[in-house]
């Protein structure tokens, strides 16, 4: 069964999505109005899982954690897996762009494929698929919008002491 929940954050709120004992998902683009998928199960904020996964975002914000422990369960194909798990390896403050992904997946032709699963990832933030930029290092699309985008590349930057315009962040 599924469960979810709402958690504020300075780039607005986000729902939690629980199963199986591991965070399915952190979607950015919900409005508290908007009626929850069916899959989503139903609201139930006291879940062990959803409970950790906000303290974790929490602390991010706050600028305490830049790595996350909770369970992941993120549902896709294989190829999808591989590139969000080389998303996580991604440093704290550190950009990468789709054709770095690629070749460290070991498929340097598979650019755009690395990009469609960069588009589908459903853990934002936590697998941080907001680190990877165009090759010429400019800001591409984001799911949840530019300024989001913008707002947790620049908030990374600053807690590692840089500063987003001029910062030439290390590349992964």
């Amino acid at each position: 069964m599924a469960f979810w929940t709402w958690m504020d954050s300075p780039i607005g709120d986000l729902r939690l999505v629980a199963a199986d004992g591991a965070l399915r998902a952190v979607h950015l683009t919900e409005r508290r109005g908007d009626p929850p998928a069916a899959a989503y199960g139903r609201e139930r904020p006291d879940e062990p899982v959803l409970q950790q996964a906000r303290r974790e975002l929490d602390e991010y914000f706050a600028g305490r954690r830049r790595r996350f422990d909770v369970a992941l369960g993120a549902v896709g194909t294989e190829f999808q897996r591989a590139v969000w798990k080389a998303l996580t390896a991604v440093e704290f403050g550190a950009i990468c762009s789709y054709g770095d992904i690629a070749r460290a997946l070991g498929r340097p032709t598979a650019t755009r494929a690395v990009g469609g699963a960069n588009n589908k990832n459903p853990l934002a933030i936590i697998v941080p698929c907001h680190r990877v930029v165009g090759s010429d290092r400019t800001l591409t699309g984001y799911g949840g919008g530019l300024e989001r985008k913008r707002w947790l590349l620049a908030h990374e930057a600053r807690l590692v002491g840089a500063v987003l315009d001029g910062y030439d962040p290390p590349r992964c």
